[in-house]
């Protein structure tokens, strides 16, 4: 996503010259997220189940160069030149989207039917194991993991979640608010188990922490994925802790002549105070029309005077068991939790706040609440407690 928006944006501020779009997956560009959804649903039979979801875009009428199938292996930023796979290539100007990457699970990687869910040939494989409606343990009880045992029971698999935390979603949300989300899998039918790390994966299912053997027909890992930038260790590009390559405010790597965009790279957010490393797809969708502004602004005189900050409210959304499940801004341990609704019921929200001013809203079936929530954190506004709370009152109305 953050590479074709890229390019795309470009072309509609004006680039002039060669946009070269490389890819190391055959496959024309495509989107991800209905590859928990619709691709990993459709039947054998159907003619759609083996199209991929294509991007709407004519890259050719576009003056846009696919090199598909290629794989990016290193960097010279001095000389300009990018190493892959089926050649050098020297660039005037790089932008580097990687994404993400899958975390695997150690002693896994050739074990007979275990699978990840990241590209459109993971959801193929995947697509056969759900039709035989067998035994299926999901490794993880995070985004990934929910959607794809919430696919699983659809097609009437017996599915057991496992998670190594004591509640779904550990580190993107509080206990306190995931602990809610626990019954959505009994509700589906999903065994979940938490609080129990895997502590092997064997042909024929996983031997978990306590000794208890689960078997199973197939096995899907998702616990987790980090940018995809071992390519770039030693080039002289700076890279996080965690792996992000760290741009500045423009998306700017440390190096001249190179960018980074989508979920290979973190930002400095002065909106709210800290580096983020968001991995979602908003983030690739948006990000790329600051890189472009920039690269196109670097060939004016006053490109200084030009140059454009990144600082998104961060989104994203999520289906599972039934329930539309959105998220905007960014919150932190210490911030304040006000609720709206029962967590009982099928549609509620929780805001966090800090300082008056919400900076993240959660919302299960609450879409209005997301769309005026996201715009009272863009606008910095301060919020009333009470009238925040209240869930029979629109959101918008707490504004002071």
């Amino acid at each position: 996503m953050a590479g074709v928006q890229t390019a795309v944006a470009l072309r509609e501020q004006g680039w002039p010259g060669p946009v070269r779009l490389i890819g190391a997956e055959p496959h024309p560009p495509y989107d991800r997220p209905p590859l928990s959804k619709a691709v990993l649903l459709a039947k054998g039979e159907e003619p759609e189940g083996d199209a991929p979801p294509l991007f709407d875009i004519d890259f050719a009428a576009l003056d846009i160069e696919l090199e598909l199938g290629r794989t990016v292996t290193g960097l010279h930023p001095a000389e300009r030149l990018l190493e892959t796979d089926a050649g050098p290539v020297h660039y005037d100007r790089l932008v580097v989207a990687t994404g993400a990457e899958p975390v695997t699970l150690p002693g896994s990687e050739g074990v007979p039917g275990v699978h990840l869910l990241r590209t459109l040939d993971d959801a193929r494989r995947l697509r056969p194991v759900l039709a035989a409606r067998g035994r299926i343990v999901v490794v993880g009880a995070g985004w990934i993991g929910a959607e794809f045992a919430t696919a699983a029971r659809e097609r009437e698999c017996e599915v057991t979640v496992v998670e190594a935390a004591a509640t779904p979603l550990p580190g993107a949300l509080p206990a306190q608010v995931t602990e809610p989300m626990r019954a959505w899998y009994a509700d589906a039918g999903a065994l979940l188990r938490t609080g129990v790390a895997v502590a092997a994966v064997e042909a024929g299912g996983v031997l978990l922490a306590d000794g208890t053997r689960l078997a199973a027909d197939a096995v899907l890992v998702g616990i987790g994925a980090r940018p995809a930038t071992g390519w770039l260790r030693g080039c002289g590009v700076e890279l996080g802790a965690d792996g992000a390559v760290l741009a500045d405010a423009g998306l700017r790597a440390s190096v001249p002549g190179v960018y980074a965009v989508g979920d290979c790279a973190s930002f400095p957010s002065a909106r709210f105070g800290e580096r983020l490393l968001v991995h979602h797809w908003d983030n690739a969708l948006q990000g790329p029309r600051t890189v472009a502004a920039n690269l196109v602004a670097e060939g004016h005189a006053d490109a200084a005077a030009d140059s454009v900050g990144y600082d998104p409210v961060p989104y994203f959304w999520s289906e599972q068991f039934g329930r539309f499940v959105q998220y905007a801004g960014h919150h932190r341990d210490g911030d304040e939790l006000a609720w709206r609704g029962d967590p009982a019921t099928a549609a509620w929200s929780v805001c966090w706040l800090r300082d008056d001013r919400l900076t993240a809203l959660l919302a299960v079936g609450r879409p209005r609440d997301l769309a005026q929530g996201r715009k009272l954190i863009q606008q910095g506004t301060a919020v009333d407690r009470a009238v925040l709370a209240d869930a029979a009152v629109a959101l918008k109305k707490a504004a002071r």
